[in-house]
């Protein structure tokens, strides 16, 4: 194992070194084998809860300089220079096997200076749907920070009721946030933001340093990893629901899971966080949102780019987003071609998803399994209004054989479709069992998210939809 602690030592006066504080009885319980062989992780981390002992130990090598990052952010479009790493810890930066630099950060780990009279715990409930929820991102092919192994404990903690603690240890390319260069920016701490930019050129965005540019160079690099991820998210149907520029990567990655879902049946409108009254961080208004954190992250470039340059960076989000969101879009209908005829029949396809009220991914997926030479299609009886289907289906067909109507077709469909995602029935069932001991469930879920697409899943209960049609409200406590 590689690790060095450049955000530790190169920013050391933006962060605070604390040790973590460790439950006596945490129980290591969960581990992604495949994640921890791809970052040379020692073996014996993982044997008779080694880990788990290992982090209450100052002198282990994770602990030895762990740190809690300070940074802002615009919350619920608010400025707050009060943030920082309140429950969280930077181990470290790990080289994985491709000699990429990853960040270990301990999520749970105890309180710091930025806690806000928080105990710097997290609960089991956030903690394994954080677990599932990015590595089924992942395997989804959307970008995002990854899960490496959970601990669960006894030691109770107050949220709404109270929980038993947990902690998790997740990894990402880099902690950076929005909300970092934002914070100073904001605070006028020129020499701080500019040793930030140096660190983050020199480690995670080196080729912008060929650029005339290097800074503009930089912003453009976020903007359309940004504007990418964000199309991925449309595409697929996830909700992130805490969308504050804190909670938003320089490395355009899904971070900082809190109330987040997939939609079950397609509302264009909707919100999971219960604290989110006046729907902001609604699936529809994520596009909007993102462009605006960008324009938020954007005034920290303001020294080194002029307003021009600025404007012309951040106009690149919307043609990004939507080529990638409409190229993903099409694919899932069997077309390679983004065209009219294509993208009318997305749009007609979700209309009908949205005003029937319909299973946005199942019915995805049983469309891969259609024949398109078939005049009739099974698939009708699953919508309320056949003929407004069947009407669809006529147009759809005669699409899919002008294009070829060939195999190709049907096994992109399947690359795209998946069978199974992280729906939040299926997560409160494994964490209603991991509550009690049971993490059979957990591991169960975890294995069809694995290779979501593969039609072995279909008929198990993991591809199944919820029973009932009730919205789902979600906390964003952990």
């Amino acid at each position: 194992m590689k690790l060095t602690h450049l955000y530790a030592t190169e920013l050391s006066d933006t962060v605070t070194q604390i040790q973590p504080d460790i439950p006596g009885d945490l129980q290591l319980q969960l581990v992604n084998h495949p994640h921890a062989h791809e970052l040379a992780l020692p073996d014996v981390w993982w044997q008779d809860n080694a880990l788990a002992q290992q982090l209450a130990d100052e002198e282990f090598a994770l602990c030895r300089q762990s740190v809690a990052q300070k940074y802002g952010g615009h919350q619920f479009g608010h400025w707050n220079p009060m943030l920082g790493d309140g429950r969280g810890l930077l181990l470290g930066e790990v080289e994985n096997r491709a000699s990429q630099r990853i960040d270990l950060h301990l999520k749970g780990a105890g309180q710091t200076p930025y806690s806000r009279q928080g105990d710097g715990r997290a609960v089991l409930r956030s903690t394994l749907r954080e677990y599932i929820g990015s590595e089924a991102l992942f395997h989804l092919g959307i970008p995002t920070s990854r899960s490496l192994c959970l601990f669960d404990s006894q030691e109770m903690v107050l949220r709404e009721t109270p929980e038993t603690a947990a902690m998790m240890i997740r990894t990402a390319p880099s902690h950076i946030r929005f909300g970092h260069f934002e914070y100073y920016y904001y605070s006028g701490d020129s020499a701080a933001l500019k040793r930030l930019f140096e660190h983050t050129f020199i480690h995670h965005f080196p080729d912008a340093l060929s650029h005339n540019n290097p800074h503009q160079a930089l912003l453009k690099a976020i903007v359309l990893r940004t504007a990418r991820m964000i199309a991925l998210w449309q595409a697929y149907g996830f909700v992130h629901g805490v969308m504050n520029t804190d909670n938003m990567s320089v490395h355009g990655i899904t971070f900082d899971f809190g109330p987040y879902a997939f939609m079950d049946n397609f509302v264009s409108n909707a919100v999971f966080n219960h604290t989110d009254h006046q729907g902001r961080y609604s699936f529809d208004r994520q596009p909007g949102v993102a462009l605006w954190n960008l324009n938020a992250l954007a005034q920290a470039f303001s020294q080194y780019c002029d307003t021009e340059a600025i404007k012309q960076t951040l106009m690149l989000f919307e043609p990004t987003f939507i080529s990638a969101y409409q190229q993903t879009m099409v694919n899932r209908l069997g077309f390679s071609n983004v065209d009219n005829r294509s993208l009318d029949l997305v749009n007609r396809f979700l209309t009908m998803l949205a005003n029937q009220q319909r299973d946005y991914h199942q019915l995805f997926r049983k469309l891969s399994m259609m024949d398109p030479s078939q005049a009739q299609c099974p698939l009708r009886d699953d919508f309320i209004d056949r003929t407004e289907f069947d009407m669809w289906w006529q147009d759809y067909r005669a699409h899919r054989q002008d294009e070829g109507n060939t195999d190709a077709q049907a096994a992109l469909m399947d690359s795209v479709n998946p069978v199974v995602v992280a729906r939040t029935h299926h997560l409160q069932r494994a964490i209603d069992a991991a509550g009690r001991g049971d993490y059979s469930v957990a591991n169960s879920f975890i294995e069809a998210l694995n290779t979501p697409f593969d039609d072995k899943w279909a008929g198990t209960e993991w591809a199944g939809a919820p029973v009932d049609d009730a919205q789902v409200s979600l906390s964003c406590s952990s």
